[in-house]
């Protein structure tokens, strides 16, 4: 048996104009200017409260970053709403989990940054919700790279972390399944470089979601 934690933005779907456009709106709102794309790239995968942080060059959150958060929650579902605002899966992701959801020796996973609801939202539009057996969120754990949402993944299934794959974008991700024991498979197709994967701890690097299977099966 293995289990097989995915991270969500970057790695499933592509959302970073979403997650952007909501970020920029909310700087705006507290007199800020709009962030660079670049700077919003390099928090995805953290949770909403530390990201708003970083991007402040904040070393701790701070009570404007607790309102900033609770103002990006509060206007997500109006901008993802938005008709150019769609979040799709990458090309290659609905084969590659059905054909893992058949596999009686897998359990498969979700570990994000993003809210519990906006996973279920994600994982319900796509059809993804029967497949997916366990999940840990930015509402339920301390954010990445803590090992919390591996390691309760791990509780919860039964399973052991050195049996466990974590598959994400971030460099968050990679520390996160290193520091719970877990293997760290990066993907290119997100919004980290490889180079930043590698040095991270990634034990290897698919660059379409086929590549995967090799890793897993």
């Amino acid at each position: 048996m293995k289990l097989v934690l995915f991270d969500c933005d970057g790695t499933l779907v592509d959302s970073v104009r979403l997650i952007h456009e909501v970020m920029a709106r909310t700087f705006v709102a507290f007199g800020y200017k709009r962030p660079d794309v670049s700077a919003t790239k390099a928090i995805i995968g953290l949770s909403l409260d530390i990201a708003v942080s970083r991007m402040q060059g904040k070393p701790h959150v701070d009570d404007e970053a607790i309102a900033m958060t609770a103002h990006y929650k509060s206007i997500f579902p109006g901008v993802r709403d938005e008709a150019d605002m769609q979040t799709p899966l990458f090309d290659g992701i609905k084969p590659l989990i059905e054909t893992l959801a058949s596999r009686d020796e897998l359990l498969l996973g979700a570990v994000t940054g993003k809210s519990r609801r906006g996973l279920i939202h994600i994982l319900e539009a796509n059809g993804f919700a029967p497949y997916f057996v366990v999940s840990r969120t930015a509402d339920d754990c301390p954010s990445k790279p803590h090992p919390a949402m591996v390691a309760e993944c791990c509780d919860e299934t039964g399973m052991d972390p050195h049996d466990t794959i974590v598959i994400g974008d971030a460099v968050y991700d990679m520390q996160m399944a290193k520091a719970a024991g877990a293997t760290a498979i990066g993907v290119s197709w997100g919004y980290a470089s490889v180079e930043e994967l590698l040095t991270a701890g990634a034990d290897a690097i698919a660059h379409h979601p086929n590549d995967l299977l090799s890793h897993i099966l």
